[in-house]
């Protein structure tokens, strides 16, 4: 056991978090050494003169930062090192594997070419202050204005003024988290929610609260207790098909968490990176909290994935914020990018690319009802991937290593688990990532696995 003690007199509140960090700066410091191992929740609860709930919320924020690890009949340790999260698809692409582990939109040798034409107009009509300018209001007032015109398309009317232009969601979410929630605080999030949403919470310092879902997303109920526990900051929602179980909330449920979210003052991260494929679907979130919600928004999934530029559309409340934490974090979108869409989206482009996506996506899902006919799995006619749901018998590991085997890679669905709670085994399979014909022998793999036997993962020695 170690003899390092956590310090009663400096546990402000929330009392969980600052525990959590007194820990976390003494393994920074090395007063915690790899392997040692911590008192038991009831021991530090009573050290601490604190609720045993407090401890193993500390606990847990711990293990969720990689810095501790339990181990049943054995107690709680020290781990040697930040353990860093592994991406659910291939990072590189081997031999002749089917790749169906990455999130992408369909290509072809027409969006290649649609590249190469925009590049070759951005050569002949780039404007100076996009190659000389390194003040971001010399250069995006005209891209504001067409990015409001396209947020229109979305279903959001707000201001030019509280455009922000980024480089793509990833960039708006890490901006919109910075500007809503303070480290040491928490944000509430669905149970299966974006891979990279865990990490990133962790880097910002920011606890994360895991909720209920159904098959439509959030349960407003679950948000309406975690505000009642705890001192909840935002919530981030993906409820739009684009998240993992491809569910798709009602008008109902968004107006029911919206009302929810302006009780408790919660500011509401909606990203919504499908924008205006999905037809029809409820207004965004932001139509229904527009006072609150901080809305993303991109093109990298719905016209061309080099094209990596998107919108976070944020009220008058959280604009000033934004606006300073996209600066000191990544200063301004790379102009010439934004050149780029605001012409596909002021020639028409823009929503042609959207149209053809939407009919290919179209297609590719009825390829995938057919080839999983018999088969229990979530699907939306226009998503970009399907969430499956592994029958009895069956591990994620075991499976998506026998896919591998068999030349198919799938995402595993623990990847996007953001609750320790119960698990139904899952596997997320992309639709676009692959050409149709590799995408129909991928599926047709799958297919035959989960109709046949479970097959034990072997492993070498």
């Amino acid at each position: 056991m170690t003899m390092w003690r956590p310090d009663p007199s400096k546990l402000p509140r929330p009392a969980y978090a600052s525990l959590a960090d007194q820990f976390a700066d003494a393994i920074s410091r090395g007063d915690l050494k790899p392997r040692s191992r911590l008192s038991t929740h009831r021991e530090l609860a009573h050290q601490l003169r604190i609720s045993i709930h407090t401890v193993s919320r500390a606990y847990e924020l711990l293990i969720r930062r990689g810095l501790i690890s339990g181990e049943v009949g054995r107690g709680t340790f020290v781990l040697a090192q930040p353990k860093e999260t592994m991406p659910p698809y291939l990072p590189e692409r081997f031999g002749d594997v089917i790749d169906l582990s990455i999130l992408k939109p369909v290509c072809g040798d027409m969006h290649l070419q649609k590249m190469r034409d925009g590049f070759a107009w951005l050569g002949k009509n780039l404007p100076a202050s996009a190659a000389l300018s390194f003040r971001p209001n010399m250069v995006f007032p005209r891209h504001r204005e067409v990015g409001r015109e396209w947020l229109k398309k979305c279903g959001v009317d707000i201001a030019a003024a509280n455009v922000t232009v980024t480089n793509g969601a990833t960039s708006a979410m890490t901006v919109a988290l910075m500007a809503t929630v303070t480290p040491g605080a928490t944000l509430a999030v669905e149970a299966i929610s974006y891979h990279t949403l865990l990490p990133l919470s962790n880097y910002l310092g920011i606890h994360v609260e895991s909720l209920e879902i159904d098959g439509e997303g959030l349960l407003p109920a679950a948000l309406e207790n975690a505000c009642r526990k705890s001192e909840i900051r935002a919530v981030f929602l993906q409820p739009t098909v684009v998240n993992p179980t491809v569910s798709l909330m009602s008008a109902q449920r968004r107006y029911e968490i919206a009302e929810v979210a302006r009780r408790h003052d919660l500011a509401i991260i909606e990203n919504d990176i499908l924008g205006p494929l999905i037809e029809p679907r409820p207004m965004p979130m932001a139509s229904y909290a527009p006072e609150r919600t901080l809305y993303v928004t991109s093109f990298t999934k719905i016209t061309v994935p080099g094209l990596r530029i998107g919108y976070l559309a944020a009220s008058d409340r959280f604009a000033a914020a934004v606006a300073n934490r996209h600066l000191v974090s990544n200063w301004m979108a790379t102009p010439a990018m934004a050149e780029l869409a605001t012409l596909w989206i002021t020639d028409g482009s823009a929503w042609k690319l959207v149209e053809w996506q939407r009919q290919a996506l179209e297609r590719r899902n009825s390829l995938a009802n057919m080839l999983l006919d018999g088969l229990t799995y979530n699907a939306h006619p226009q998503g970009l991937h399907i969430w499956l749901p592994l029958p009895e018998g069956h591990t994620e590991e075991a499976f998506v290593s026998q896919a591998r085997l068999r030349g198919v890679a799938i995402a595993p669905g623990a990847s996007f688990r953001t609750s320790t709670g119960p698990w139904q085994p899952a596997v997320r399979i992309s639709l676009g990532s692959s050409t149709e014909d590799d995408l129909g022998s991928g599926l047709g793999i799958v297919g035959s696995m989960l109709r046949g036997e479970p097959e034990m993962l072997l492993r070498g020695v």
